[in-house]
């Protein structure tokens, strides 16, 4: 369930969950779907996790959460609910403020603006 759409600016796709954050999410997910406890599964290969998280459907609760913070269609997220709406926004402002947080990444996009205009306006130098 690894939702992944690539980004405007060519970066690598975007993940709309996050380990960490989301862990009660993919737990009761894991649960729903195959019927593993993961606190009682024991050891399970990083691969075999990855794998069964990768093929959660929309309608575990990791599911759904995604699908809500993966929409991009207006007319959908204008019809969300307020906490539809709250959860939409909140990941997005998340995910806006750590782009914003890596300022290596972020003087690579302002390089590439640059670039950009400058090619666009003919400036070469300043």
């Amino acid at each position: 369930m690894r939702t992944l759409l690539p980004d405007f600016n060519g970066d690598p796709p975007q993940n709309w969950y996050d380990l960490r954050e989301d862990w009660a999410l993919i737990e009761a997910s894991l649960a729903k779907q195959y019927g593993i406890r993961i606190r009682q599964q024991g050891d399970m290969p990083w691969e075999e996790f990855c794998t069964l998280v990768s093929g959660l459907m929309p309608d575990t609760p990791l599911g759904s959460i995604v699908t809500i913070r993966a929409e991009q269609d207006r007319k959908v997220i204008k019809n969300f609910s307020p906490d539809q709406r709250r959860i939409h926004s909140e990941w997005r402002t998340r995910q806006a403020e750590a782009k914003l947080q890596d300022p290596e990444k972020l003087d690579k996009q302002m390089q590439s603006m640059e670039a950009a205009l400058a090619r666009m306006f003919g400036g070469g130098g300043t």
